[in-house]
């Protein structure tokens, strides 16, 4: 076999032969085009450096749809197909659910052992939770799945460490807790809070009162009921067009943000309750522990000196906004014992009521007797839509 300076000659001449058939052969790093994750970090880094102004709006606003868009693609296969996109695998159970996130060694673990019966490790060094763990926390009745996820590192979204198990179970949460450092919760706080942004987790805020409906022919239909100041049908015109969408009617309700129709378009976006809870209050100053516990939807604690521990699940009953009511048969006392009543979300009616009861009852009703906070006089006479409050007692009246 010829030989040329130590190399088998025929090998050379396969390799030309491929290059000749393949004139634009894939680079050695297997990647002939830039990233979904590269692409994000290019837009993100174009947006830092542009100066936000009348004249860069527009750019800003596209900028901002790519951007959301990408985000978007680079979560989809992974919950389509499976991998390493996938939420833990843990039943919903109980009345609410809570999720824990924080960065490593915050102290997530020690809060679930200390609340409730259910064991989790916890250690001095980073990582010691590795999977999801469920405990419940009983109070006023209920039962409230709290569950004590790994912590999150940086660049979540994108896959670093167990990031995206841990959003994808946050997203079917009905509460978050972020737990945080008492002595670094402010670097801690923003940086959680960008990563939940990225993957469609809004904290503590309202889906925006926009309505988008996509059609078939006629253009694009901007209207607004109210004054706007942050966008215009330009801006409006460019984003939809970005996501190949022609034919729409959009009227804003209230005076909202291009990342405000931005979510509206995308679809996905879940609206999630959030309480920070300062926790190790114990090494800090009390000067700083009355700065942290007046921050809005904040909470300080110790978890190693049981400190401030009942306001902490008061203010989780709080946030969860569920109501406890007692039912009533006709001729007998109502059952208000710690064990008895019905468990329902706020803002619930009567017809919640009766489906939580039995599924056949709503199907069967005539009136009901309300005793309560909720009436205008004990006891009264109400319908199927009238909206209970905490510890009222109902008495349902069937056909």
């Amino acid at each position: 076999m010829a030989e040329c300076g130590g190399f088998d000659i025929s090998v050379v001449l396969l390799l030309f032969d491929i290059r000749r058939f393949n004139p634009n052969p894939v680079p050695c790093s297997g990647r002939p085009t830039m990233g979904i994750v590269e692409k994000i970090q290019e837009i993100e880094r174009e947006i830092a450096r542009t100066q936000k102004n009348k004249a860069t709006e527009y750019h800003l606003g596209l900028l901002k749809a790519k951007l959301a868009k990408y985000r978007t693609q680079l979560l989809e296969p992974t919950s389509k197909g499976g991998g390493k996109g996938e939420g833990f695998d843990v039943m919903k159970s109980g009345d609410a659910r809570v999720a824990m996130v924080g960065f490593p060694s915050v102290g997530k673990s020690t809060l679930l052992s200390t609340m409730t019966h259910t064991h989790s490790e916890a250690a001095s060094y980073e990582f010691t939770t590795l999977t999801c763990i469920p405990g419940v926390i009983e109070h006023q009745g209920a039962n409230i799945q709290l569950l004590d996820l790994p912590g999150i590192i940086e660049g979540a979204a994108q896959g670093k460490g167990r990031g995206r198990q841990v959003i994808a179970v946050a997203k079917t949460a009905d509460l978050i807790l972020m737990m945080l450092d008492a002595v670094k919760g402010e670097v801690q706080k923003g940086l959680l809070e960008q990563e939940l942004e990225s993957v469609g987790i809004r904290l503590n805020k309202k889906p925006p009162n926009i309505y988008f409906k996509q059609k078939k022919v006629g253009g694009v239909k901007f209207t607004h009921t109210v004054p706007v100041r942050n966008v215009n049908e330009k801006m409006i015109m460019t984003v939809l067009h970005e996501y190949k969408i022609f034919n729409a009617d959009v009227v804003f309700r209230e005076d909202c943000t291009i990342d405000d129709f931005i979510d509206v378009i995308m679809g996905n976006r879940q609206y999630l309750k959030c309480l920070y809870v300062y926790n190790k209050i114990d090494q800090i100053s009390l000067e700083e522990v009355d700065r942290l516990a007046h921050l809005p939807h904040s909470i300080v604690i110790s978890c190693e000196m049981k400190l401030n521990m009942d306001y902490f699940v008061e203010k989780v009953w709080e946030y969860l906004s569920l109501i406890r009511i007692y039912t009533k048969k006709p001729g007998n006392a109502p059952d208000l014992g710690p064990e008895d009543g019905i468990i329902l979300r706020g803002a619930s009616t009567v017809e919640h009521a009766c489906h939580a009861l039995h599924r056949t009852l709503a199907s069967q009703f005539r009136y009901a007797i309300v005793w309560g906070t909720s009436t205008k006089f004990s006891p009264q006479r109400v319908g199927i839509s009238h909206k209970l409050d905490h510890e009222d007692v109902v008495q349902v009246v069937k056909k």
